[in-house]
């Protein structure tokens, strides 16, 4: 696809404005895209010539693997070519791997950051190399980074929340957040104690365990269920997870004391095996959040800040630096009732996957 660079600047207006209703009309999601407007130091380039470089963090968990593949699409569909590198949860790695991307000249940064920390160097470097950066899915701390595009995770957060405190409204709660290095993790667990709250005032609900997964390993899930069950004499009321990667290995521990569908336990991500835990009874909830939106959002953006456009947005997230324009897109509770109309409906899982034995 090319793009005709035309002086007057009502023509140029119009074009714009054309080509992002003609997308909207295509695709329903780019409805989800915030307009754009050319800024002052617009050099645009042909998008066959624009390189997109996204730097993922882990494809252990199969909801990264979906975002790989359909950011990948997503990019090559609109015209414009992309390098993936997975950084395997290693943050000195990640740095390696984005100062390669940038040495191969790519046009712009699109980030997964392992440690929303450390990640503020990529966006130091990038920058002095003239590119924008990306925060994809995962905010960076204390960096100003160009552009944040998630969901909204203290949304995740709430929805939890309000499923579990309906069906606990009292009792002793467990909290197995996700990795501390992981900023979407904080707002999680921001979302989630800002429902529990007046129930925790009135002395209705009491959190007796409230720990992070480090480094979002499994196992390490594993021992904090073992560790709350056994602090509290195996006697709790209810479960929240950091994602359903989370919540399989608290299920798992709970199945070793006769608990598994007898304690409401809470997750995020929407993965298949979660969907089907849920159908059998051993998780009460997950929360969707659909990534081909997401990966379409990202990739349409990056391209359009790799061609010299501003992108304008209604959010705006502190991330201890500066307030970085966002675009949240609204999450989705799922649960047994309504899978059918969410996940399958959505192709993110097919019927025969999820209720197949």
């Amino acid at each position: 696809m090319q793009r005709e660079i035309v002086k007057p600047i009502f023509f140029l207006i119009f074009i714009i404005c054309v080509s992002l209703l003609s997308a909207c009309e295509k695709n329903p999601v780019q409805k989800t895209i915030p307009a754009t407007t050319p800024s002052d130091e617009d050099v645009h380039q042909d998008v066959d010539e624009i390189k997109v470089g996204f730097l993922m963090d882990t494809l252990e968990e199969e909801r990264w693997l979906k975002d790989k593949k359909m950011f990948k699409e997503a990019v090559e569909e609109i015209g414009a070519k992309v390098e993936i590198m997975e950084a395997n949860g290693d943050e000195v790695l990640q740095i390696t791997q984005a100062e390669s991307l940038i040495k191969q000249g790519v046009d712009i940064l699109v980030m997964v950051p392992y440690n929303a920390e450390a990640a503020g160097a990529i966006v130091q470097k990038a920058h002095l190399a003239g590119i924008k950066v990306i925060s994809y899915d995962r905010l960076v701390k204390n960096a100003e980074i160009d552009l944040y595009i998630s969901f909204d995770n203290e949304k995740v957060g709430e929805l939890q929340a309000k499923v579990i405190t309906e069906l606990a409204p009292v009792g002793k709660y467990v909290y197995i957040g996700g990795a501390d290095t992981d900023y979407n993790a904080h707002l999680l667990k921001r979302g989630v104690f800002r429902v529990l709250k007046p129930y925790i005032d009135k002395g209705d609900i009491k959190v007796v365990y409230d720990q992070w997964t480090e480094n979002w390993i499994p196992v390490n899930a594993y021992k904090n269920m073992e560790a709350a069950l056994k602090a509290n004499h195996y006697d709790i009321d209810a479960v929240f997870a950091g994602n359903d990667a989370t919540a399989e290995e608290a299920i798992k521990v709970l199945s070793q004391f006769g608990l598994a569908g007898k304690v409401p336990v809470a997750g995020q991500d929407a993965e298949l095996a979660a969907i089907r835990r849920i159908v059998e009874g051993t998780q009460t909830m997950t929360v969707y959040k659909p990534i081909r939106a997401l990966a379409t959002a990202a990739a349409e953006v990056a391209v359009r800040l790799a061609n010299g456009e501003s992108i304008e947005t209604d959010s705006k997230i502190n991330n201890g630096k500066i307030e970085v324009p966002s675009i949240l897109l609204p999450p989705i509770p799922v649960d047994k009732l309504n899978i059918d109309e969410t996940v399958i409906a959505d192709g993110f899982h097919t019927k025969e996957e999820v209720y197949t034995d």
